[in-house]
């Protein structure tokens, strides 16, 4: 098996592309609990109540999708090793190594994977004051779920040249991956085309959950679906539309893995397991069409020659030896 290209501390952040800027950052700041730290004219970047700079990039675009993934590292050396063994994997890197421009500062670089989702790594960036935990308002972005058209290929892809970990599988439809102590920061999904799922907020308790759905409630916005809690990962979860349309999730308490002890387990794909609370019901067609999302080509639309040049790509004529040997349950 391939050595990863970094070590992945967690997940710092997401950027999202969205057909309603204006109305999404008003909905993020003045409902879910997230505060500009910077704005410009088509792009706003959002905190939590943690440390980190932004936890949400809102860029404005033509329709719905993934801008990027970031992921913190532990340093600049660190992302040029990175660089060096993109290389060798032969993978294209699209920004970097250097420092980065954005707002949140840092050392990065940015490549994409098997799919076209752009993947940052970051060192060095900016920090902000804690804000404390009162307040029922997020910490920060706790986990994203991706839809994907091949779940095997794209498991490989984050476990042999991330370094990610399987905490889980959902029958052979979800599969819950971890860089660090909490079940799942990433999660993918087996779909019809790739997108972006949605994208969880961590709440520091349960309390501060509900009193943030009760806060949504207040101002007119209702759950998609929950509040409940999910088998997988054993967080409480409570989903709801942006106003583009794009799937926020408010969650608390997730599982913490012991690697000593951990075993990954597939579960089953029975409403008792989906939502163990028995409060939520069954997902409806609507939240299931707002998760599915649209097709999102990512990288691929303004890089088409990456499908060729990324090993293993999604519609490419190559299948990269990493992945092969993953799907083929070595990972």
């Amino acid at each position: 098996m391939n050595e990863p290209i970094a070590r992945l501390r967690a997940l710092r952040s997401v950027e999202l592309r969205t057909v309603a800027c204006p109305e999404s950052v008003d909905f993020y700041t003045e409902i879910w609990g997230l505060r500009t730290v910077e704005q410009d004219n088509d792009v706003a970047w959002l905190r939590g109540s943690g440390a980190q700079h932004h936890v949400l990039q809102l860029t404005a675009a033509e329709r719905n999708g993934l801008g990027r993934i970031s992921f913190a590292v532990s340093d600049p050396a660190e992302v040029d090793a990175a660089a060096r063994r993109l290389e060798q994997l032969g993978i294209p890197v699209l920004e970097g190594p250097g420092p980065v421009a954005d707002a949140g500062g840092g050392y990065g670089l940015r490549f994409a994977d098997i799919e076209g989702r752009v993947v940052e790594l970051l060192a060095g960036t900016y920090a902000v004051a804690e804000l404390g935990r009162h307040d029922a308002v997020p910490v920060g972005v706790t986990h994203v779920v991706l839809n994907t058209v091949d779940i095997d290929a794209a498991v490989a892809f984050y476990t042999s040249v991330l370094g990610m970990r399987v905490s889980d599988w959902s029958e052979h439809q979800m599969a819950f991956l971890r860089c660090n102590s909490d079940h799942h920061s990433i999660a993918f999904n087996q779909a019809g085309w790739t997108s972006v799922n949605h994208v969880a907020y961590e709440m520091p308790s349960v309390d501060h959950f509900m009193r943030g759905i009760g806060r949504l409630r207040h101002s007119g916005v209702t759950p998609l679906w929950g509040p409940g809690r999910h088998g997988p990962g054993d967080n409480t979860f409570s989903y709801f539309a942006d106003p583009a349309g794009l799937v926020c999730e408010y969650t608390s308490g997730i599982a913490q893995v012991d690697e000593d002890r951990w075993l990954c387990r597939v579960w089953r794909r029975i409403p008792e397991l989906s939502d163990t609370w028995g409060t939520a019901g069954p997902p409806s067609q609507q939240t299931r069409t707002h998760m599915a999302g649209i097709a999102d080509p990512g990288a691929f639309e303004r890089f088409p020659e990456l499908r060729e040049q990324i090993p293993g790509a999604v519609g490419s004529t190559e299948i990269g030896t990493a992945v092969r040997v993953a799907a083929a349950g070595k990972y």
